[in-house]
């Protein structure tokens, strides 16, 4: 096994996100440990590294550097930014790694910032190998903990919760286009589709977060092309309307392939059909309004008591 796979081995067992077990972070944990291909891993030592060392100032020898003599692998020095947000930011949050050790005082912006080992990582990497290695290991995430697990951590009280008129809440993955769809269920259902039920609502970091597959069967929607679906349907049982809504926040509004698209796939969903563009702002809204179809519905999460009505002689209502 190369000392590349193994270091990347290590990173996945301190539980570093997978970002940071690629080619760049195991090269760069190689450098600080001063572990070249034939070296053996109770030989490695804590050395203060610039990122990528300075030959005017030798005080700290670069990680990059190293890689390139080392490894022969060859990153061009504008990525030095790429080392320090991607690795060894993360590097340090994991405790792994100390930032400027030698003196803690150092600006952003000093030559002299460095990076170095901690104490009880290097304790964890020298045993990789031998008996004490998952005792060593299991001692320091006893004691620090895994990135992974503080980021999940972190990531679910960013979680955005919605609760349905049924009691069950869902829970959105953090980001703005899930902030958006959240909003379609809390605030634009609440106002315009009074007493509607979800029927579908999907999710960045899961496709099909909430789905009535037997409503939806009842209705004559396939179950079975959740992913062409808009990401939230609503249905109001006393109007028979159908709302398709689209979250805007990149691309994707209600146009008119769109609705050639739908028309097409719900054809046997006999439903008065209402499609709808739901915006951030209206500074995204703007980006789109070329491709917004005639006689749809547009709605703002920034101003949640308006609609915006594109033509047509009626508004708000099956096309």
């Amino acid at each position: 096994m190369s000392k590349l796979t193994e270091a990347q081995k290590i990173l996945e067992a301190f539980g570093l996100p997978k970002p940071q077990q690629n080619e760049r972070s195991a090269l760069t944990l190689l450098a600080l440990c001063n572990i070249k291909e034939k070296d053996k891993w109770k030989d490695a030592k804590k050395v203060s590294m610039a990122v990528v060392g300075n030959k005017d100032n030798p005080k700290y020898e670069g990680v990059m550097r190293f890689i390139a003599e080392h490894y022969k692998k060859q990153y061009a020095e504008n990525s030095r930014e790429t080392f320090r947000r991607q690795t060894l930011h993360q590097f340090v949050q994991a405790g792994i790694v100390e930032h400027n050790p030698d003196n803690p005082q150092l600006p952003t912006n000093s030559k002299d910032n460095h990076y170095r080992l901690s104490d009880d990582a290097l304790k964890v990497i020298r045993a990789f190998g031998t008996k004490k290695w998952k005792e060593e290991l299991k001692l320091f995430i006893k004691n620090i903990g895994s990135l992974q697990a503080k980021y999940n951590k972190s990531r679910n009280l960013q979680m955005i919760p919605v609760k349905l008129a049924n009691g069950k809440e869902l829970k959105f993955s953090p980001g703005k286009h899930n902030l958006v769809q959240a909003a379609i269920v809390k605030e634009f259902a609440t106002r315009f589709a009074h007493g509607s039920e979800l029927l579908y609502v999907g999710d960045t970091a899961n496709k099909d977060l909430y789905v009535d597959t037997k409503s939806m069967s009842a209705l004559g929607i396939p179950i079975n092309q959740h992913s062409k679906l808009p990401d939230v349907v609503l249905y109001d049982k006393k109007r028979k309307w159908l709302f398709l809504i689209e979250a805007v926040t990149s691309h994707g509004p209600v146009s008119p392939k769109r609705i050639v698209e739908l028309e097409k796939m719900l054809k046997n969903c006999k439903a008065g059909k209402v499609y709808v563009s739901a915006f951030p702002d209206f500074k995204e809204f703007k980006k789109h309004t070329a491709d917004i179809a005639w006689e749809t519905e547009v709605w703002l999460m920034d101003f949640p008591e308006h609609m915006i009505h594109f033509n047509g002689d009626r508004f708000m209502g099956p096309r």
